[in-house]
């Protein structure tokens, strides 16, 4: 199940859908992504980030989300997967994400939950707005958000 809010989420009632939805499940595993207040502007002797608006294309979305978890599905044996991507205005420490992953076998929960975040943060149509002290700015994508991708396109 796919979902994007501008609420909150609870990992641990989700964490329990996961489990009713994975019957038989071996493995469970919860990501939880959270703002931060040290980002890039900080590294480089830059204020802390105050906020972090996120946008996103309704449907368009949740289509690439779903894409997401339908390759994963492919790669891996899994059971239920789940995840939540916020939206609208977050401050630091706000939980951002989360992506579940049941399974049989640690070594598949474990690894699609990973898959899933790294093509989350790079391949899904979200565009984060981080403000500071100094003005506000578009984050743009990492290079190690790449390698991640890379490294999953080798492994097929």
């Amino acid at each position: 199940m796919i979902s994007i809010q501008t609420e909150d989420f609870d990992p641990a009632e989700e964490y329990s859908r996961l489990k009713e939805a994975a019957v038989d499940a071996g493995a469970i595993v919860i990501f939880t992504g959270l703002v931060r207040e040290d980002h890039d502007h900080r590294d480089a002797g830059g204020s802390p980030v105050r906020s972090l608006h996120l946008e996103h294309y309704a449907g368009m979305t949740e289509k690439s989300l779903q894409s997401i978890v339908d390759e994963a599905n492919t790669r891996w044996r899994l059971l239920a997967t789940r995840v939540i991507h916020r939206v609208g205005e977050l401050k630091p420490s706000d939980q951002i994400v989360l992506v579940g992953s049941a399974s049989a076998h640690r070594q598949d929960a474990f690894e699609s939950a990973q898959f899933i975040m790294d093509f989350l943060k790079s391949k899904a149509p979200f565009w984060k707005k981080q403000t500071t002290e100094q003005g506000s700015d578009w984050v743009e994508s990492r290079d190690s958000d790449a390698e991640a991708i890379e490294r999953w396109q080798k492994s097929v």
